[in-house]
């Protein structure tokens, strides 16, 4: 019969109670992916009376993009209460669990504050951090180590004397690392201690990391069900689109019918009469309706552009010769600064008129009492292959609040039209390569169209 020491009764006893721990710890990992609570979990089982293993604890996650060192949590003694124990205490099935409360008290410590705000770089100078991060080997560092490393000073402000760091690895990646001392005692951390770390953290690596794994998926998820919504939506918006736009197109022709009819009863009534004042309305009403209608197609359609040679000066200046009366009637006057010069585009003038056309009776309806177009054509500051055409009035400018709105379909502020204008002008600058930008100058607003200027062989 063989009669044990009782130093080797205790040496079997401290591997039992570590297996024990461990396992508990294993059966813990298996129960929770979130990882605020792991995190929590973790530095208690580290920390708690009953483990008697350290008095504290931090844990920092490393940011890849960053190469920087989070620090996510640190825990005390005076903050670790008794783990949980969730199934019977001497059951192998047996795992632990941590509240609600104590959670949120152990996040508002002030000593955890300190350790969020910490940031450590990962400068491979560092003896600690070549060790921990690079080689993925235990750190146990002295007061008489790294006095001058900004890293073991980084530590040294939130640990005090000994303090031993160890790398949580997962699937041959550092993805952060493990702090311990004992502040309030001063005690030497124990190669038993330091052994069982070094096991507690491999299992701690592995849980960490299939918890920020399972975020990943959930947060794909969460991005392919919006997506899934929004392509859904889509094709539901399209199908109201390509309904408006039979429905328009079916509207149009009885349109043109009853404004044809009302314009004949209109030559035909006296003036004075009540009934010529109806007539009016109808002409007026169906023109309106007619303009809506056109529009809502125009937009509703897929774009053709017949790419041609044509000049941007030329545009510009057919332009102005259309808006000429309502700039009189308007009582707005006009300052074109429209350089000379051959602006050669590659695009479709009935569709590039459009853009501006629509610009400046924009402008022109945003002074109804009169005020100043400013048209100016000249090269991008930064780009000579490039013109830019400015439009300025004086009508007070866009309210701030509608301002990154103004070219979405339908979006309008005035009383009358669809807000499709200045979405279709949007839409052909763009299929010309081009831009345009919107902002509120001193006394109105600012729209800019840039294009691209073509060069043609002779």
């Amino acid at each position: 019969m063989t009669i044990r020491h009782p130093l080797q009764h205790a040496v079997v006893d401290n591997r039992l109670s570590e297996l024990t721990l461990l396992y508990q710890f294993s059966n813990t990992m298996l129960s929770t992916i979130r990882l605020n609570k792991l995190t929590h979990l973790i530095l208690t089982a580290l920390t708690m009376p009953a483990s008697g293993l350290f008095e504290r604890s931090l844990i920092f996650l490393r940011n890849e993009k960053s190469e920087i060192l989070q620090g996510m949590l640190g825990v005390t003694r005076q903050t670790s209460e008794e783990l949980e124990i969730i199934g019977e205490q001497d059951s192998l099935g047996s795992r632990w669990d941590i509240s609600d409360e104590v959670v949120n008290r152990q996040r508002s410590n002030e000593f955890c504050s300190r350790v969020r705000r910490s940031r450590i770089a990962i400068n491979e100078d560092c003896q600690l951090i070549r060790q921990v991060i690079s080689e993925r080997r235990m750190g146990h560092m002295h007061e008489c180590s790294c006095l001058e490393c900004p890293v073991g000073c980084s530590i040294r402000k939130l640990c005090k004397g000994t303090f031993a760091a160890v790398p949580l690895v997962a699937i041959n990646k550092t993805i952060g690392i493990i702090v311990v001392d004992n502040p309030e005692s001063g005690s030497e951390i124990t190669q038993e201690q330091l052994h069982f770390l070094q096991l507690f953290a491999n299992q701690a690596g592995m849980a960490i990391e299939n918890s920020m794994l399972y975020n990943q998926i959930e947060e794909t998820n969460d991005n392919l069900r919006d997506a899934r919504e929004r392509l859904l939506h889509g094709e539901r918006l399209a199908a109201i689109g390509e309904m408006a736009a039979n429905l328009a197109h079916e509207l149009k022709n009885p349109l043109i019918t009853i404004g044809g009819f009302a314009g004949r009863l209109l030559k035909a009534l006296p003036e004075e009469t009540r009934e010529y004042s109806y007539a009016d309305t109808i002409v007026s009403e169906v023109s309106r309706l007619e303009k809506m209608l056109t529009e809502i197609l125009s937009f509703s359609r897929k774009p053709t552009i017949c790419f041609s040679r044509c000049d941007l000066l030329e545009i510009l200046q057919d332009c102005i010769s259309s808006c000429t009366t309502t700039l009189e009637d308007s009582n707005i006057t006009l300052s074109a600064q429209l350089k000379e010069g051959t602006w050669p585009l590659s695009g479709d003038p009935h569709q590039l008129k459009q853009v501006f056309l629509n610009l400046m009776l924009n402008a022109c309806d945003a002074m109804p009492d009169g005020g100043r177009l400013s048209i100016i054509l000249d090269h991008a500051p930064l780009d000579k292959k490039s013109a830019v055409v400015s439009i300025q009035d004086t009508g007070g400018g866009i309210p701030k609040e509608t301002l990154p709105r103004i070219f979405s379909p339908f979006f309008t502020t005035k009383h009358h039209g669809t807000g499709l204008g200045l979405a279709i002008a949007n839409r052909i600058t763009i299929n010309h390569y081009g831009s345009i930008e919107a902002e509120n100058s001193e006394n109105g607003a600012l729209f800019k169209v840039t294009l691209p200027l073509a060069v043609y062989n002779e």
